[in-house]
């Protein structure tokens, strides 16, 4: 009797390549714009109920307060017109010291980067004046203006001024001379050397310097709202450290917290925009479709 031998059906070995794709859905999905935002409120929320956990019984309360306390100070420093026009004095301060920072390092560093000899000459001196630490000029222009906000604004735009200085003096020096005698060469004149070369050149270093300014200017203004002054969030902080009012502190610290992210984000739009235009920004490389 003939007997037929059973076949076992398998199913192909998908091997180690086919779980790739499945891995790379999973991947974007987690990578995805929205779920970066959802695991940032958790970390948030996480720290914020570790921290309501901890304090009294593992730190103590007097030092590190509690969210709950340091939002009903938010709160009320927000809901009354003594906080606003504390918000509304140092950031008048912040942006009136960063653009002028901003001015003055653009001016000196395209006054040395264009004049190789003067740049030599100076280049010491500014590193010299550089190497002083702001915040001990701070006393200095106490005296020159004050304890008014112009003191506040000339130490912002000290310590913002020489970012960009350094910023724009070094991306001059590094211009690639061959791009400019390229563009001499076919009869471009200063404006397309401007254009062409420098501007793009230029670009780059000259937002990062923006961006690393934007804190350094509400550094200067908080330090010298700390040394001198009758209002603005620097001397609210200042108050609540004196009265140890760790709440007030805490809530202090939100508002300048909030005051830079507004900052960079105007900065991160204006630097988007700025490279979009000279046509420097990075090309996005089309997602393969599965």
């Amino acid at each position: 009797m003939a007997t037929v031998a059973d076949k076992a059906v398998t199913r192909p070995d998908p091997g180690p390549g086919s779980a790739a794709p499945a891995r790379g859905r999973a991947r974007a999905r987690l990578e995805s714009t929205g779920s970066i935002i959802a695991l940032r409120i958790l970390v948030i929320l996480v720290a914020l109920v570790l921290w309501q956990a901890m304090s009294g019984p593992v730190v103590p309360e007097y030092a590190v307060s509690k969210p709950t306390d340091v939002y009903h100070a938010l709160t009320d420093m927000l809901g009354s017109a003594s906080g606003w026009t504390d918000i509304k004095v140092t950031t008048v301060e912040v942006l009136a010291g960063f653009g002028l920072g901003v001015l003055a390092g653009t001016v000196m560093g395209l006054v040395l980067g264009s004049f190789p000899i003067l740049g030599r000459v100076l280049e010491p001196l500014v590193a010299a004046v550089n190497g002083i630490p702001k915040i001990a000029l701070a006393p200095l222009f106490l005296l020159f203006f004050g304890i008014g906000q112009w003191s506040k604004i000339t130490i912002a735009m000290t310590g913002v001024a020489f970012v960009v200085f350094y910023n724009i003096y070094l991306g001059l020096r590094l211009r690639e001379r061959e791009l400019v005698e390229v563009v001499q060469v076919m009869g471009g004149r200063r404006h397309h050397v401007l254009g062409y070369v420098t501007l793009p050149t230029l670009a780059a270093p000259f937002f990062a310097a923006l961006k690393t300014g934007g804190p350094l200017a509400i550094l200067g203004v908080i330090g010298g709202e700390f040394i001198a002054s009758s209002e603005g969030v620097g001397h609210e902080l200042f108050t609540a450290a004196q009265n140890l009012d760790a709440a007030a502190e805490f809530a202090g610290l939100i508002v300048l917290v909030a005051i830079t992210l507004a900052l960079n984000g105007v900065l991160t739009a204006l630097d988007s925009y700025a490279l979009k235009r000279l046509g420097l920004a990075a090309r996005r490389r089309p997602q393969p479709k599965h």
